[in-house]
């Protein structure tokens, strides 16, 4: 009995979850509502609050379930990894309402903001580059540290410039151009020459629903 009630209670809070993401991607933090999310997910008020104690409770979740859009359908390993993690990140804002939400979320002057989410995806990222660095993939004196938030900090204002200019339908496009100026300088040009910045190389899900 206890099995199928766990399996029941995962399965509510990720339906709350993904509705709250739906919610918030559309209306934003201010507009989005208890009773519109609830709604979306088919919850009640009392299963909400059993998972999350607030409003803003389930928005840092949100914020804070980004990489887990991303981080399980890769396989690579190294500077491969960290590329990878970008070309699936520039096609998964376009369909992933959960990714969508954390990152406008993240960037949105709700009163929310904290680094969290930013500093996760840069250790994610730096975790890359030092299993590259072990390789012999960089070039001598780059920093792992340095280049992850470099990325990160690129990869936010790359995203916020192509949701005005594109709605972000260009935005595979432009995460391989960054990689394009940027790998030269970072790593050794075997690396480069073999390193694949083709968003086509990486599986992604079936979309999911906006």
């Amino acid at each position: 009995m206890g099995r199928p009630k766990q399996e029941r209670a995962v399965q509510t809070r990720e339906a709350i979850l993904r509705a709250a993401a739906e919610v918030f991607d559309e209306y934003g933090y201010a507009g989005a509502s208890i009773n519109r999310i609830l709604e979306r997910a088919g919850a009640t008020a009392g299963a909400m609050y059993f998972h999350f104690k607030s409003k803003e409770g389930l928005a840092r979740a949100v914020m804070n379930a980004q990489p887990e859009t991303i981080v399980p359908l890769l396989e690579s390993e190294g500077l491969q990894r960290l590329v990878d993690i970008t070309m699936i990140w520039s096609f998964q804002l376009q369909r992933d309402p959960l990714l969508r939400a954390g990152v406008r979320l993240a960037t949105e002057q709700s009163g929310l903001q904290d680094a969290t989410s930013y500093v996760e995806w840069a250790q994610i990222m730096e975790d890359c580059l030092t299993v590259a660095c072990a390789k012999g993939e960089l070039q001598a004196g780059v920093d792992p540290r340095e280049v992850a938030e470099f990325v990160v900090e690129a990869c936010t204002g790359m995203q916020l410039y192509s949701a005005v200019v594109s709605g972000r339908t260009d935005l595979p496009d432009r995460a391989v151009r960054m990689w394009r100026l940027l790998l030269p300088g970072i790593a050794v040009p075997a690396v480069v020459a073999r390193t694949e910045v083709n968003p086509s190389r990486v599986r992604l899900p079936e979309r999911t629903a906006d």
